[in-house]
Parts: C-alpha cells; sequence; structure tokens
C-alpha cells in the first residue's frame, strides 16, 4: 500500500488504542470505587498490584507509542516502512484481545467471592512464613529485665516491615539487648515508645545512638499496611468483607457466613504455629533482640469481636460465627486455646439481641452446644448438622 493507506492505518489504531486505555481506566477506577465501598477499602492495594490489568496497559500504551512514533517518521518522498506498519498491524490485534481479556478478568475480579480468596491465599502465605509450624501451639514469652531505656519512634505512620538483621549487627557492636515492642501492622506516631534497651548487665543502656540509628534503619514506615510480614492484614480483610456484608445498606449475610468460613480456615492453621514475640541471638548464640509478636487470643479477636458486635441480631451470622469456633475447637491445641474458645462462645450469647425471635435463639444456643461438644472432644455429635446456613426451620 502506498504512504497514504499507512498513515491512515496508523492514525486509526493510535485513536483507537487511546479510547481502549480511556476504557480501562474507567472500568480500572470503578472496579476499585466497588471494591473500597462494598467490599473493604483495604483491598485496593491488590487491584493496584494487578499484573493483568499492569500488563493490558503496557500493551495498550505500547501500541500507542509506536503508531505516534511512526508517524512522526512519515515521508511521502520515502518508500513506505513495512516494518513499523506491519507491527503496528500486529499491536493493534493484540490491543483487541488484551482488552477482551481485561473485560473478563475484571468481572471476575469484582466478584466477593474472588477477592475473599485471594485474600484467603495471601494471609495463609504470610502466616507460613512469620509463624513456625507447632504441633502444640505454643505461644513464646520472654521476660525483659525492669525499668530499660525507650526508644521512640523516629516518624509516624504504619509499619510496614522489619528487618532485624542489621538491627542484630547493631545491638552485638553495642553489647546491648533491644526489646521491639511494635509489629508490622501497628499504626505509631513520632516520638511514641517502639523499644527497650538494656546493656548486657541488664542496666538501662546510656548510649543509644548507634542502636537508635539502626532501628529507624530497619523499620519500614509507610501510610498503609502492606502483606509482606503483616500477618493480620489478611484476616482484617476477610472482617470488612464479612462487616460490610451485614451493614444496613448492603444486608447480605451469606457472604458475612463465607467470609467468616475463610476466616476459620486461618484460625486453625494459626492455632499449629509458634505464636508470641520471636528472640533472635548474635553470633555466640548470646540473645540480642526480642520482636513482638501476636498470640492466639489477638487473632481470634480480630474476626468475633467485630462481627459479633454488628451482627448480634442475625441468627446466620451468630450461627456462622459459632461455627467458626466450632471449627477451631475440633483442631484445638491447647488448653489455652481452648479457654479462649470458650470465652468466644460466652462472648457470642451476652452479645445476642434480646429482641431476636425464640426459635432463631434457640437455633444460636444450638450451635453454642455444639461448640462445647467439640471442645469435649465429641465431634460426632458436634458435626452432626452440617447445612449451614441453609438449614431450614
Amino acid at each position: 500500500s502506498g504512504m497514504e493507506a499507512a498513515s491512515t492505518l496508523l492514525q486509526a489504531v493510535a485513536t483507537s488504542v487511546m479510547t481502549a486505555v480511556t476504557v480501562t481506566f474507567s472500568l480500572t477506577v470503578v472496579a476499585l470505587q466497588l471494591a473500597s465501598q462494598q467490599f473493604s477499602p483495604r483491598l485496593l492495594r491488590e487491584f493496584a498490584r494487578d499484573k493483568r490489568t499492569q500488563l493490558v496497559l503496557a500493551v495498550l500504551l505500547s501500541t500507542f507509542v509506536v503508531s505516534i512514533t511512526g508517524l512522526r517518521g512519515m515521508d511521502p518522498q520515502t518508500p513506505v516502512p513495512v516494518l513499523v506498519v506491519g507491527l503496528v498491524y500486529v499491536l493493534g490485534i493484540a490491543c483487541g484481545m488484551v482488552l477482551l481479556l481485561f473485560i473478563g478478568h475484571i468481572t471476575r475480579s469484582l466478584r466477593v467471592d474472588t477477592m475473599m480468596v485471594t485474600a484467603h491465599g495471601q494471609a495463609l502465605a504470610v502466616l507460613r512464613v512469620t509463624y513456625p509450624e507447632s504441633p502444640v501451639g505454643e505461644e513464646q514469652c520472654f521476660p525483659a529485665p525492669e525499668g530499660g531505656t525507650l526508644l521512640r519512634a523516629p516518624r509516624s505512620g504504619i509499619i510496614k516491615a522489619l528487618d532485624w538483621h542489621p538491627l542484630v549487627e547493631a545491638l552485638e557492636r553495642s553489647g546491648q539487648v533491644l526489646h521491639v515492642d511494635v509489629q508490622p501492622g501497628d499504626h505509631v506516631a513520632l516520638g511514641a515508645p517502639i523499644g527497650r534497651l538494656w546493656n548486657d548487665d541488664g542496666a538501662p543502656a546510656a548510649d543509644t545512638a548507634d542502636v537508635t540509628a539502626a532501628l529507624a534503619r530497619a523499620l519500614e514506615i509507610g501510610y498503609e499496611r502492606t502483606p509482606e510480614q503483616d500477618a493480620a492484614l489478611g484476616l482484617r480483610q476477610l472482617t470488612d468483607i464479612a462487616v460490610k456484608a451485614i451493614s444496613p445498606s448492603i444486608n447480605d449475610p451469606v457472604t458475612c457466613s463465607h467470609a467468616l468460613g475463610y476466616c476459620a480456615d486461618l484460625l486453625v492453621d494459626i492455632q499449629h504455629r509458634r505464636l508470641g514475640p520471636e528472640a533472635h541471638q548474635g553470633r555466640n548464640g548470646t540473645l540480642r533482640l526480642v520482636t513482638a509478636g501476636r498470640d492466639y487470643r489477638s487473632f481470634i479477636d480480630l474476626v468475633c469481636a467485630p462481627v459479633r458486635h454488628y451482627g448480634s441480631g442475625d441468627p446466620i451470622v451468630l450461627t456462622a460465627l459459632l461455627r467458626l469456633l466450632r471449627d477451631c475447637a475440633a483442631s484445638a491445641a491447647n488448653d489455652t486455646q481452648r479457654d479462649e474458645i470458650r470465652r468466644q462462645t460466652s462472648l457470642v450469647l451476652d452479645a445476642m439481641d434480646d429482641r431476636m425471635v425464640g426459635v432463631d435463639a434457640e437455633k444460636v444456643r444450638d450451635m453454642v452446644r455444639r461448640v462445647e461438644l467439640a471442645l469435649e472432644g465429641e465431634l460426632l455429635e458436634s458435626y452432626l448438622d452440617r447445612a449451614g446456613e441453609t438449614r431450614s426451620a
């Protein structure tokens, strides 16, 4: 074809690609808005990090750049740049394909089940990295000496990660021991206490300059929670979905029940991990650093407290929460976990709305009985009714 036809092709591709980019950005913004309003604002990060969305935008913008560059080099006095025209032709077809794939992908991504699966998978991966396996579900404790020199937060924000390796090296050089009292996911204000420092002899440290500088470098502080080291973020995302689902504007207790099912799976996994603070030793085996860690109560209360508060008048929500506690009771690894499950069960009963219809209240009390049976090891009778939220009167 001639130069005029080649120019027309490049112009048509460049124009249509910009239209496709506009549609792609619009769909992404709508997805972010829906995810924030109906599910959880803490899910927005997953859309921004989505590899498929990034790939689609990269193909579209690359095609636009090649088309504009080709038009810039068009000269009626020279032969038709066949390679450029052929490349734009192929990229134009590729843009149409990736746009269709993107529409299907964004539709699947906006399904609440997809969001719950993603949050569950990320949380499980972080748990496996952060907390080692323990068949007995032990919770470590490292008592600290009295007093200690307080170390303060160098800036405000949310702790995203803690790199303890350079911190241990600094403590090894100074001959000191540090207890860090904050962990990823915590919000700190400028000047707030975040750690305590001692000399090896147990006396409060006088020279803190080296360790303070190392702690400031070790702490990654930002404006949002990230999943890399924050084991509780996934549970928070799932709990947000559950609470949003039972809000008066949405009123979807079944989605809340499904979200609690994913939370139950995570809590059962947590029961067989070594929780609590983590100790880090120097080269000669001397304890140098103790980093904070969540205990079992903090994890289970993170899920149960908001759901029982906002769903106190809904029998579907309360029975789903008690099914979660029954699953935890069936897999409890020690008496501490069983006592905490009993505590959560009694709190659910205390929170139950007195105005609930008698038959619905009886269903809730029946699930309480099944939780107690699971705690006593009577699993067959405890799980005899497996109908879930579809159980009829």
